[in-house]
């Protein structure tokens, strides 16, 4: 469909008043059955990265600063499935969860009533959607203070046809002037309120998406469109739970940063902080840190206490350690780790069952004997994967692998807990100068790698903030090289660097 700009009777003002939305509201539309999936239930309430999909996307409009309300429109008879999601994640903006309509456009009309008369923001978006970005919802709002309606989409990579009855070619579009629609699709309320109110009186009305709406009914109405993204993807088919559930995985957070110093103390002072793997690099800087800011930590490792994570009777004895010291338990984190290089087929039994023991069984058997301490503080588990995690590497298979189970780790155990209150990451630091890295790789240029510290500081951020089920990025800035120890320390990290 194309739209017409010319001038008519529904062609907005050359001058019109400054618009003035009293609020922004999300509504999101979960009206979908999950057919095509073969489901037997909404597809939205399909789980996907450990939580279902409707409440990855409503996470997102949630934590957007630009959004002032959310509203559900939800599959009929799942109502309640969709208020005890929105519950149990504490979602304060979503202020009704109500039952959507048969059609795309019915269930428009029931959200346009539930919002309410007056001046506002209306964005709509498929809950399907989950991998909307913060970034889209921000363009989005941030449009339609020029435009009233405000739709987003992607170039087609792929070149389109349109086909007559018989499957025949009729014509191909020139591609640079398409785009693949997705959403929000957003709305200053006067203008899609008046696009359904004509459409109300054609009786061959039908529209797949409320930008159509606009664009049939009031064409003089600029559509702006934004920049969407290729993962924004909509779960329809079997294939797209995959891809969304491995697009979740390889997405990474980011660590709230705390730029006022104050704030660390405020948060750690009297807390305790467990660090298994604590005498040496990542760990070491981490204890260090949080003691400065008035934290009570206890760093375990196999070199400085004896403690192996891969003995279950280490770990509760380290942890008993530092309850009946401080009586609390608030964050436990597992840094402790090996890195063996060589091909495996070439080796060693004692080598393979080492690596595992370590840098999975370990950090498995921590999480377990932790949960009684961590549900009484509400506290975190913090683990440590690698960029190797996205892709196995040759020369060290069972590191990459094991690697990748933490992310997994991580993510269902985040799930898991969520019911004690209890929360679980993962930081993904990119190559850090540590001594467990000089040992496998040699010396490397000092501009290459992230320091130690930085990491440390990463993971104080994560400690303190309320993200659950992450994997959080640590990336060098630039110009940054990485502090020197002093010969002591150098000396000390290099004989600790098999250190666990």
């Amino acid at each position: 469909m194309t739209q017409d700009h010319t001038a008519g009777p529904t062609a907005a003002p050359e001058n019109p008043a400054p618009w003035r939305p009293s609020r922004t509201v999300a509504v999101v539309l979960a009206g979908g059955t999950g057919t095509r999936l073969g489901l037997g239930i909404p597809k939205q309430l399909l789980k996907i990265a450990g939580k279902p999909i409707i409440e990855h996307t409503l996470a997102v409009f949630e934590a957007a600063p630009e959004i002032d309300e959310i509203v559900v429109l939800m599959a009929t008879g799942h109502v309640a499935d969709a208020q005890q999601i929105v519950d149990k994640a504490g979602f304060r903006k979503v202020t009704k969860v109500i039952e959507g309509g048969d059609t795309r456009n019915a269930t428009t009309r029931i959200a346009l009533d539930a919002v309410g008369e007056g001046d506002c923001n209306i964005l709509f978006h498929d809950a399907v959607r989950p991998l909307v970005s913060g970034r889209i919802v921000r363009e989005c709002v941030n449009a339609l203070w020029t435009y009233s309606a405000v739709d987003v989409a992607i170039p087609s990579a792929d070149t389109i046809v349109q086909v007559d009855e018989d499957d025949c070619i009729t014509d191909i579009p020139v591609r640079s002037s398409l785009r693949r629609g997705q959403t929000p699709q957003a709305f200053r309320s006067g203008t899609i309120r008046e696009a359904y109110r004509l459409a109300e009186g054609d009786p061959h009305f039908a529209a797949t998406d409320d930008c159509g709406v606009v664009l049939r009914y009031l064409p003089g109405t600029p559509i702006k469109v934004i920049d969407g993204s290729d993962e924004n993807i909509k779960v329809t088919h079997p294939v797209d739970v995959h891809l969304a559930d491995k697009l979740f995985q390889l997405a990474a957070a980011q660590a709230p940063r705390v730029t006022d110093e104050r704030s660390y103390t405020e948060e750690l002072t009297g807390r305790t902080i467990v660090i298994f793997g604590g005498s040496y690099g990542i760990g070491h800087d981490l204890a260090e840190l949080a003691r400065r800011y008035g934290a009570q930590v206890f760093p375990f490792s196999r070199s400085s206490t004896g403690t192996h994570v891969e003995r279950a009777e280490d770990v509760e004895a380290a942890l008993k350690t530092a309850f009946e010291a401080t009586g609390r338990i608030d964050h436990v984190v597992v840094t402790a780790g090996i890195l063996e290089k060589g091909a495996l087929a070439e080796m060693d039994q004692e080598t393979m069952d080492r690596v595992l023991q370590v840098n999975f069984v370990g950090p498995v058997i921590v999480a377990r004997q932790s949960l009684p301490y961590l549900q009484q503080t509400k506290g975190q588990l913090l683990l440590y994967t690698s960029s190797s995690y996205t892709r196995g590497r040759a020369r060290y298979a069972l590191y990459s692998s094991t690697k990748a189970a933490l992310v997994n780790l991580t993510q269902a155990l985040s799930d898991e807990w969520a019911e004690f209150g209890v929360r679980v990451n993962c930081v993904n630091p990119e190559r850090t100068a540590t001594p467990m890295r000089t040992k496998a790789f040699g010396e490397e240029p000092e501009h290459t790698l992230l320091a130690a510290e930085t990491v440390a500081r990463s993971s104080l951020d994560v400690l303190i903030s309320d993200l659950t089920g992450q994997v959080i990025d640590v990336r060098r800035a630039p110009g940054e090289v990485p502090a020197q120890p002093g010969p002591a320390r150098a000396e000390r990290d290099a004989s600790l660097a098999d250190a666990g």
